[in-house]
């Protein structure tokens, strides 16, 4: 799918592509596209871990325990909360020996992925999550930490020894076995959470051409009629605005919910 190109991009490629492509060129390595050696998704990137940063420090600026703000208040229930959906409550249910020392990387991952998918709620601005790179990169980095903290739960060789199972007639068999099963985690968070956002996009763009044509057709046969038919369009992007922040969340909760998951999986010692 062609990468859309916003003004951001344009700009940041314009003052910061020729040390980029200097940089490229010492590596031996051709961007895809000279024009743009910095791409669309990954200045999207950078933009929300900056927009991320900013909002955390605005609020440690404003922690108070006496008057607590909006802010603040969203900020706990993203941590925990009466229905059980927060980071922290997420990872008590998941690990069940010391899992809150792995809030801030499980809160990191969540709420960036959280970030970037309503990144494209704003016209200007595309979701980075919308190239599979990003997922990619997500995945990999989850899991190169759950099995370094399986590791340094149970050492390397009882992390290892675990995929073998209890029976150690069948460890030829389990082995391999669990071995494909648990890298495949790579790929099923990263097709999880890039297809659910390009379909997301692709269903607004579809059907929003759909009732542009109806109202233009509407409108060379009858101005009242092509009025009527307007209404579709210019109501739909409300509708579909609805969608997409609903389908960011449920991927960004997905996304916290998995890597809880596997580190509990990784770090259990039974």
């Amino acid at each position: 799918m062609e990468e859309h190109t916003s003004w951001l991009t344009q700009f940041v490629n314009h003052y910061l592509g020729g040390a980029i492509l200097a940089l490229l060129s010492a590596l031996h390595l051709q961007p895809s596209d000279p024009q743009l050696p910095i791409p669309e998704h990954v200045v999207m990137a950078m933009m929300v871990l900056v927009v991320g940063t900013l909002l955390a420090l605005l609020i440690r600026s404003r922690l108070s325990v006496e008057k607590p703000g909006a802010m603040q208040q969203v900020a706990e229930l993203l941590l925990t909360n009466n229905m059980g959906f927060g980071i922290r409550d997420i990872l008590d249910e998941s690990v069940h020996h010391g899992g809150r020392k792995f809030i801030s990387w499980v809160g990191a991952i969540g709420l960036f992925v959280l970030l970037a998918n309503l990144l494209s709620v704003i016209p200007v601005f595309t979701s980075p999550t919308a190239s599979v790179t990003v997922p990619l990169a997500c995945a990999m980095l989850t899991f190169i930490y759950f099995v370094y903290q399986g590791m340094r739960a149970q050492g390397v060789w009882g992390y290892i020894k675990h995929f073998a199972g209890d029976v150690w007639w069948l460890s030829p068999l389990i082995f391999p076995v669990e071995i494909i099963s648990t890298t495949a985690r790579i790929l099923s968070l990263t097709v999880r959470l890039w297809a659910n956002i390009v379909a997301s996009d692709l269903i607004y763009g579809i059907f929003l051409g759909l009732f542009v044509g109806a109202t233009t057709w509407g409108w060379d046969k009858s101005h009242i009629l092509g009025v009527v038919l307007a209404i579709f369009p210019a109501t739909l992007p409300i509708l579909f605005i609805g969608l997409h922040i609903f389908v960011s969340i449920v991927q960004a909760y997905i996304f916290t919910i998995l890597p809880s998951v596997y580190l509990g999986l990784a770090t259990e010692h039974e």
